[in-house]
């Protein structure tokens, strides 16, 4: 695999640019040839040999995104180690978690991060994580900063082993259904599952998705803005690109720093010709107006992207028109983590063809989109809604869950036998075009992150004085979705306020910040069917403020109890507005 991302091409043209690391400091970007990610490469899977790791064996990765971060993952593939990348905003806690599901026997880390002008305490979030790891033999330290950091009996300092290592690595022979790596993602349930992609399949599918979606060319700069801990990062940030031996931009910064113009600076400087990022960050730079964007020269683009969550149609218009000039095309991405790469955009199609505005549109190669209806039967025809699903294997797709093949199989192919049913809503319009409505689960998109609120109920659980929470998503103008909660008090106690902000800490400590809670309304008690189970579609309704239309509340315990809850949320209202 690192054969076809790195040999292949240091052979032919050894002093083709691999990756442009645009740093958190503005304007200071550092090239990397193909011929030195591939030496850096050698370096470091050399230095995880001599301290043991094996084909087979599990590396987590929490790092920001930069050059060493790639190579760290190119290492691993290049000794047929497994790696797992952790996204570095998650807390010490998950990270454990992860490390302690993936039965990882090192970690590679920096002493900190940089982001947005701010450091970001890596190492001691590791330090807190691997104390209830006892598979973890190994902790790799990189520098990004100066400053020193605590070092104990299991750190090494990376680039100092790094220097003293053999240039050289020959590549482990791999079968191509041998595990390339795991990446956690959420799900319904409060475990998040190591999703699993192999080698040969994995690599065709990034590859292939990257230079038709995007109408790559060779020698044009590829800004994919995504974060290396998301599986956009892996598949069009480092496995894609550098198989097709295109120069990969990798972003470490926000889109907001120091200014709103960041992004459009960026492609103006690096010549980025197709710039490939989320809904939420396009929907936060509307808000600042068309002249962060307007003071940079945006002519080198030709296409741009759209991934994360389905992109609504204002944000659709503003990146297309201001943007893009309303001369490149816009590719509106839907996948997944478990597809491994793009399985439907508007392109690759007949030159020309039309793109409709807010729309994932047509099938990739090999993707065979079905909907289904709530009996388990194929909605035939257009203009019709269902449950998205797929009805025949691709290359790209996930091989299983790591450690729990039954609950992938649960998960994906047990609602319809013989489908792959993805979680997501979609409706088929009158011309046969693919439109994604949505989740069909308690799994809600936070500024382009999925999580399940059923991990939020999880971690506010802990709360002494919290018995019973409630979290659902609702429309948030920046975000996509929010989550709201409703929690339930053992006692009526005075001290709200406190136990809220206490909460927000917990949720904050056990996943990470961006799933604290944006609201958070007390209530006497949850409405609960007979069987004890909570109905989020009332609480839903209760927030989007549709109570008039509640649907049958015949099943609930108590019907009195939609009152109760509708009263607490107008004072609740009443209260925030004032």
């Amino acid at each position: 695999l690192t054969v076809n991302c790195l040999d292949r091409h240091v052979e032919k043209s050894p002093n083709r640019v691999a990756l442009i690391w645009e740093r958190d400091e503005p304007g200071t970007a550092v090239y990397v040839t193909y011929r030195e990610l591939l030496d850096l490469t050698c370096r470091l899977a050399n230095t995880l040999k001599k301290y043991g790791i094996q084909k087979g064996d599990k590396v987590a990765i929490y790092m920001s995104v930069s050059p060493l971060s790639v190579a760290a993952m190119l290492a691993c593939a290049r000794i047929g180690a497994v790696h797992t990348v952790v996204f570095a905003g998650f807390s010490a806690e998950s990270l454990a978690g992860r490390i302690m599901d993936s039965e990882c026997k090192a970690i590679i880390t920096y002493n900190q991060g940089v982001r947005g002008g701010r450091i970001i305490e890596l190492k001691t979030t590791v330090d807190e994580a691997v104390k209830t790891c006892p598979s973890i033999k190994h902790v790799f330290v990189a520098q990004r900063t100066d400053n020193k950091v605590q070092m104990g009996d299991r750190d090494i300092s990376l680039e100092e082993e790094m220097a003293k290592a053999a240039s050289v690595c020959a590549p482990e022979s791999m079968d191509s259904e041998d595990m390339l790596f795991m990446l956690y993602t959420s799900g319904s349930t409060g475990k998040p599952k190591g999703i699993v992609h192999t080698q040969a399949g994995y690599l065709l599918y990034a590859a292939v998705t990257h230079k038709y979606v995007f109408d790559y060319q060779q020698g044009d700069v590829f800004g994919c803005v995504a974060d290396i801990g998301w599986i956009t990062g892996h598949s069009y940030v480092v496995y894609g690109p550098l198989c097709n031996g295109a120069t990969s931009v990798l972003f470490e910064s926000t889109p907001v720093y120091p200014d709103p113009g960041r992004y459009w600076e960026v492609v103006q400087r690096l010549k980025i010709n197709q710039f490939y990022g989320a809904p939420t960050a396009i929907r936060l730079l509307l808000n600042y107006g068309e002249e962060w964007v307007k003071k940079y020269d945006r002519s080198s683009l030709k296409t741009l992207g759209s991934v994360g969550e389905p992109i609504n149609n204002e944000a659709w218009q503003w990146f297309y028109n201001v943007v893009g000039e309303g001369r490149c095309t816009l590719v509106d991405t839907w996948w997944q983590t478990e597809t491994g790469g793009i399985c439907i955009a508007p392109r690759p199609s007949e030159e020309k063809a039309e793109i409709v505005p807010a729309m994932a549109m047509r099938p990739f190669f090999g993707i065979v989109p079905v909907l289904m209806d709530d009996n388990g039967k194929v909605i035939e025809g257009n203009d019709v809604s269902g449950a998205l699903c797929i009805a025949q294997p691709w290359p790209g797709m996930a091989r299983t869950i790591y450690g729990d093949h039954q609950r992938f199989v649960d998960a994906y192919f047990k609602a319809y036998p013989g489908y792959y049913f993805t979680g997501d809503g979609a409706y088929r319009t009158k011309k046969g075009y693919y439109q994604i409505t949505g989740r069909m689960d308690d799994v809600i998109n936070i500024s382009g992150h999925r999580l399940g609120t059923a991990e939020i109920e999880d971690a506010m659980a802990d709360h002494p004085e919290v018995p019973e929470t409630a979290v659902i998503g609702y429309p948030h103008k920046i975000k996509g979705e929010g989550a709201f909660a409703f929690i339930v008090l053992k006692e009526q106690t005075a001290h709200a306020d406190r136990v809220k902000e206490e909460l927000k800490t917990i949720v904050a400590s056990k996943i990470a910040k961006y799933a604290v809670p944006d609201h958070i309304l007390v209530v006497k008690r949850l409405p609960k069917t007979r069987s004890g189970k909570i109905m989020r579609r009332l609480l839903r309704k209760v927030v989007t403020e549709q109570s008039s239309n509640m649907g049958d509340v015949t099943t609930l315990d108590d019907p009195a109890v939609v009152k109760e809850i509708l009263d607490a949320y107008q004072k609740y209202k009443e209260k925030s507005s004032s």
